[in-house]
């Protein structure tokens, strides 16, 4: 077995070569140095293959609807929504932050464009109340993990691809997890918040009515991640059409409902979406020829025989394949992660007895808290970059929220239900 190549993509991302590359070398190194058994035409193909998967369209699409989402004045109407449930708890801007997180995440589907977005809305008017600026970018940090769980996230695409399960179990499954994220960082804010005087952006909670008409200015957007999920249950479209809806819908509200979409946005949408499908896909292209090579190697089934010689219980499985994941996090962007790890580990869990939908949702509440932490987490310097936060004061404020998402991960590993209670209601019980 020839464990080179995998040096070498170690080697050149520590090098901070951007994995994408590093997957690259990796991989032409082997099938140009190592193998004798493959032509470099064949490996030039696989490239190109790497991308002719139908379901893969879904990506692009629904990056571009998220992009055109946040041009629409949906990222708006849902702050002042967010504002009506939770503004009067105990460090009301905080708690806006977490919900509006949540909210977000049937849109943006991407953790770091949410994060982002909020830097620039949020952390501003929390630091003009009272909130400390790594505080602030803190909780925008941390609440922008919620964002690749809830549906459509791409990473929930990006696993259900790898892993051959159905797009819209993982997004269903996608909502109970989320869901106990928010809650345990609503439930952080409120004790830090208490504890340090923070005050609310609210007197009083919002009677219903005021919530009933902010809900039905708001309605278009909320109903967006349900319908998507509604329209795979029935059959009326497959994964990368419903992305193409998703696409057309977010177009209509924002040209006609709200009329906020411009004709000078349309350059900056192009690019944006440009840029983050770009992103994504050159990754997926690279990891796919380093998955000839890792199959070619055997890999997959030569760790699945030794971590089941390590041990048959699920339970103690679990455990270092969190532990695995929480450190890749920490290392990797989550999609690449995903990309790379899913083909090792999903063979083990099915042996044991592991759902795969379940098991998906594991891996992206992972490598999300592993996005919070050093010494690579991208959604740490997002927010250190955008806020000009300093490393140090981040990471003293960041790890109250990162203890209550490790409590969430607990609870999603060890309670199957949370995850899958919802696609077995919508689809029925699996296999």
């Amino acid at each position: 077995m020839n464990l080179i190549p995998l040096l070498i993509v170690f080697i050149l991302f520590m090098l901070n070569v951007p994995i994408g590359f590093a997957l690259i070398g990796g991989s032409m190194t082997y099938f140009l140095f190592m193998s004798n058994n493959m032509p470099p035409q064949f490996v030039l193909q696989n490239f190109i293959s790497g991308i002719e998967s139908f379901p893969l369209l879904a990506i692009p699409f629904f990056i571009f609807a998220g992009v055109i989402m946040n041009y629409s004045g949906i990222s708006k109407r849902l702050m002042h929504f967010a504002d009506l449930l939770v503004g009067h708890l105990p460090g009301g801007l905080g708690q806006v932050n977490v919900v509006l997180s949540a909210l977000m995440g049937g849109i943006s589907g991407s953790a770091n464009a949410d994060a982002a977005m909020q830097c620039k809305i949020l952390v501003p008017e929390m630091e003009k109340r009272g909130f400390g600026k790594a505080f602030s970018a803190a909780i925008t940090a941390a609440s922008s993990a919620l964002t690749p769980v809830i549906p459509p996230g791409i990473n929930l695409i990006v696993y259900a691809l790898i892993a051959s399960c159905s797009v819209g179990r993982m997004f269903a499954a996608g909502y109970l997890p989320g869901l106990l994220m928010t809650l345990s960082l609503m439930i952080t804010v409120h004790i830090i918040s208490k504890k340090r005087n923070y005050g609310t952006t609210r007197m009083r909670a919002a009677s219903p009515v005021e919530i009933g008409k902010q809900a039905l200015d708001s309605l278009w957007a909320l109903l967006f991640p349900f319908g998507i999920v509604l329209g795979l249950r029935i059959g009326l479209f497959t994964p990368s059409e419903a992305g193409a809806i998703a696409v057309l819908y977010c177009i209509i509200v924002g040209k006609f409902v709200y009329k906020e979409l411009k004709k000078e946005h349309i350059v900056p949408i192009i690019l944006e979406t440009v840029y983050g499908t770009s992103t994504v896909v050159f990754i997926i292209v690279a990891a796919s020829v380093f998955g000839y090579y890792l199959n070619w190697q055997r890999i997959p089934q030569t760790m699945t025989t030794w971590l089941l010689g390590i041990t048959q219980n699920k339970y103690v499985m679990l455990i270092i394949f969190n532990v695995v994941l929480l450190v890749g996090g920490m290392f990797l962007e989550g999609g690449a992660l995903i990309i790379i790890l899913a083909p090792l580990l999903v063979p083990v869990i099915t042996q044991l007895g592991v759902d795969v939908i379940h098991f998906g949702l594991i891996c992206i509440v992972n490598i999300m808290i592993g996005g919070l932490t050093p010494p690579f987490g991208s959604m740490m310097f997002t927010c250190c970059g955008i806020t000009g936060c300093k490393l140090e004061a981040f990471i003293k404020e960041v790890y109250p929220f990162i203890v209550a998402l490790l409590v969430s991960l607990i609870l999603i590993t060890y309670i199957p239900q949370i995850a899958l209670v919802v696609p077995n209601l919508i689809y029925g019980a699996a296999g």
